[in-house]
């Protein structure tokens, strides 16, 4: 009889979700790694290998997708193709009872905060040594550096306080030695996220310190780029818009998701903003940093939404000419506020409004596009695909939003470098150029 033989012990991360549970995963490999014990993200798997995946709860869809890579996972353990199965991150924190019922093939389920408890699992040691510390998945010259954990905030469509609870700043401190550790590796774009960037500090030092923070990671040696994601447009701290100014480090661009421009909606949602205040707000964004580009993300379909509504926000995004946008289809949460609601919109006007505020976002960003043609732009270069160099201008952030593409034939340049790009033509959602 054939015996299997014994090799080497390995841990395999797979990461769902967003950014955040990037950050996690890179913190979790490097506890391992510091712990001696071999670690890989998403790498190749056998029957000495132990996979660990980091689940997101966060929509119908990225449920899903968890559910059916823990199925999958699973199968695998069954057929000896892996050794053992954990499950941590956001769908594990809200559906743990449910999971151990369903899926009961995994060793163990753990929430959101339980690193210690997984590590023990995975026969480590939680090292309080290495806060700051963290294996990088992404390429090492940009990184997501997370401020803050959980939210406060009371939106009525939103399951993430459930999962990862109130919220919690870093102390600052700790983030800026992150960010000399980071630099050190390599890193020169730091893209600064959180649940709710702009409430950063209230929680430790009794007032809103975000402005703070970037002027004191704009002294960072090594870092060229500091980039804001997931602002709340409701209250927003005039003092970053100063900070934006004065620190040439700091890029001119904005992630703020405003989710809807309907004031019935908005209160529905309990946004705490209205109609006027929000373009107010991007008015005034607008005047004091010129050029400033800003991202925001939409929810259609939403609990009472009208014909009347969807028009209100296609007129909206049709005066603003929003530089990025990303929608969401509206996903009905148990244990939300707006559960309570009639979630009356049909599936398919859902999807046809998505593909409309898409379609029209598409011309709005081709022709913000085509302005660019002739001019020269700072790009970062993201990576060697095929014939072509792609990178990223300042106002453009990894995986969501546009890219620049150079041809590579009888060009040369370094990935992780920056270059300057004169742009040559232009494309609906990316930038063509050749170095100057």
């Amino acid at each position: 009889m054939k015996t299997k033989k014994a090799g080497k012990k390995r841990i395999n991360i797979i990461t769902l979700g967003c950014s955040k549970n990037i950050v996690d995963s890179e913190v979790l490999m490097g506890q391992l790694k510091a712990n001696n014990l071999e670690v890989y993200h998403e790498g190749k798997i056998d029957e000495n290998t132990s996979v660990v995946i980091n689940t997101c709860g966060f929509i119908d869809n990225a449920k899903q997708e968890s559910i059916d890579t823990i199925l999958e996972y699973s199968k695998a353990k069954e057929e000896g193709r892996i050794a053992k199965l954990y499950v941590t991150g956001c769908l594990s924190e809200r559906y743990k009872p449910d999971l151990e019922k369903e899926i009961p093939n995994v060793e163990e389920y753990f929430g959101t905060r339980d690193l210690p408890q997984l590590l023990k699992s995975l026969g480590a040691e939680y090292k309080h040594e290495l806060i700051g510390e963290r294996t990088l998945t992404t390429p090492n010259h940009f990184a997501y550096l997370k401020i803050a954990e959980g939210c406060d905030r009371p939106c009525s469509f939103c399951a993430i306080p459930i999962m990862r609870g109130k919220h919690i700043s870093k102390p600052m401190e700790e983030i800026i030695k992150e960010a000399q550790g980071l630099a050190r590796q390599g890193t020169k774009e730091l893209i600064l996220i959180a649940q709710e960037l702009t409430y950063y500090g209230f929680d430790i030092y009794r007032k809103r310190k975000l402005a703070d923070l970037l002027r004191k990671l704009n002294e960072v040696e090594g870092i060229d780029w500091i980039r804001l994601h997931y602002a709340y447009p409701a209250g927003f701290p005039m003092d970053v818009l100063d900070a934006m100014k004065d620190c040439d480090k700091v890029c001119n661009y904005i992630d703020i998701p405003l989710q809807h421009i309907s004031d019935k909606l908005l209160k529905s949602m309990r946004r705490g903003i209205t109609a006027d205040k929000t373009r107010d707000l991007i008015k005034t964004f607008r005047k004091q940093i010129p050029g400033i580009a800003i991202r925001t993300t939409l929810i259609l379909g939403y609990p009472g939404e009208t014909n009347e509504d969807f028009e209100l926000l296609k007129k909206f995004i049709t005066d603003v000419q929003f530089d990025r946008l990303g929608v969401f289809q509206y996903s009905h949460e148990e244990n939300t506020h707006a559960f309570q609601l009639t979630d009356d919109v049909p599936e398919s006007v859902k999807e046809e409004r998505v593909e409309e505020i898409m379609e029209l976002q598409r011309g709005i960003s081709g022709k913000l596009n085509q302005l660019k043609i002739g001019s020269t732009q700072k790009v970062l270069i993201d990576r060697l695909e095929g014939d072509y160099y792609i990178g990223r201008t300042e106002h453009d952030s990894p995986e969501v939003d546009n890219e620049v593409m150079i041809n590579a034939n009888g060009q040369y340049t370094r990935v992780g470098d920056f270059a300057n790009i004169r742009i040559t033509a232009a494309e609906d959602y990316d930038l063509i150029g050749k170095l100057v």
